[in-house]
């Protein structure tokens, strides 16, 4: 009983694994391919041929050591490369400072408040 409810969490948790580089294609399919160049990333084809073989791999060929490989180039996208993306989709600058890049109160040295 101990040995069937370990393997249903280890199913629960490569299956979380799984979502977790659909999203990470996803997100990168829908980019546009000038936001990868913009904040010197990788080739928006590059990611989608490493998050494409990370789901492959997961799906079809379930080896342990190719699994953590694909989900640690998963997590760089998602922690490194998806924010900067996102950034200069949204008109920001990469990332600094909050969503939207740097806010118009901010000076040379931060926030400008008025002298408050």
């Amino acid at each position: 009983m101990l040995l069937s409810g370990f393997n249903w969490l280890l199913s629960l948790f490569f299956l979380a694994l799984l979502v977790m580089n659909i999203f990470a294609f996803v997100h990168a399919a829908l980019q546009r391919e000038d936001a990868f160049r913009a904040v010197d990333k990788q080739t928006k084809p590059f990611w989608l041929i490493i998050l494409g073989i990370s789901i492959a791999v997961q799906l079809f060929a379930p080896m342990l050591l190719l699994i953590l490989i694909g989900v640690i180039a998963s997590i760089v996208y998602i922690v490194d490369v998806r924010p900067a993306v996102a950034g200069v989709s949204r008109g920001g600058r990469g990332g600094r400072g909050g969503p939207g890049g740097w806010s118009s109160s901010d000076g040379p040295y931060g926030p400008y408040n008025g002298g408050r």
